[in-house]
């Protein structure tokens, strides 16, 4: 496990490499952004996206989602994985937001996950994106990216590394942190093809220092 100066290193480096990381799902609001992340699950944001492009411009508001029958709904969001179920986990979603919230997203986190399709991940992407609220969201890049660097355990749950993290992380970086271990797996410790010949943290990697053993 890497101690407090070189998790310090870490955290340094990936800002260097990647000064600009943002929330790559496009969106104009809170309620979109839910949306957005609601369809992103086993999804690239890339594909999202361009969904969403259409999307957003047909329906703007809850009750735009529920004026349409549900196969149409289904239709309009197809090309992307588990569309059927996301298509009506929307429509309940916006059920709710108009029941319970007036029609508009709720700010707090413990709320945000009584939303269907809304779990703790999307959740803290939300509170941390739309409202500025300090949180970090584990999704597979910084599962991967924290656990092969040895910020966290292997056998560690997602939870587990979502709670590491944030007592490892001074809080008023774990929003731009999370972004940043995002942009890292997903553009330079690859799931399949980590670049570990030219990662400027090899030398605290024991992950990659396998990979590399023989190469070095």
């Amino acid at each position: 496990m890497l101690n407090k100066s070189q998790i310090r290193e870490c955290l340094d480096t990936m800002a260097n490499m990647f000064p600009d990381a943002h929330c790559e799902l496009v969106h104009k609001n809170p309620f979109e952004l839910v949306i957005a992340v609601a369809l992103s699950a086993q999804c690239t944001d890339v594909l999202v996206n361009k969904v969403t492009a259409t999307l957003f411009e047909k329906y703007k508001t809850p009750e735009d989602y529920l004026a349409v029958s549900l196969e149409e709904l289904q239709q309009d969001i197809r090309s992307i994985g588990l569309y059927r179920n996301k298509a009506k986990n929307i429509r309940k979603l916006c059920e709710l937001i108009i029941k319970e919230y007036n029609g508009a997203v709720p700010k707090d986190r413990d709320e945000l996950t009584k939303l269907p399709g809304v779990g703790r991940k999307t959740a803290n992407v939300v509170v941390s994106v739309a409202f500025d609220v300090p949180a970090i969201a584990v999704d597979t890049h910084v599962e991967r990216v924290s656990k092969r660097l040895g910020i966290c355990r292997w056998k560690d749950s997602v939870l587990e590394v979502e709670k590491t993290l944030m007592k490892k992380i001074p809080e008023e970086e774990w929003s731009v942190t999370h972004h940043r271990l995002i942009f890292f797996g997903r553009y330079h410790c690859k799931a399949q093809s980590p670049q570990c010949d030219e990662c400027p943290l090899l030398h605290l990697c024991r992950e990659g220092q396998k990979r590399m053993k023989g190469k070095l």
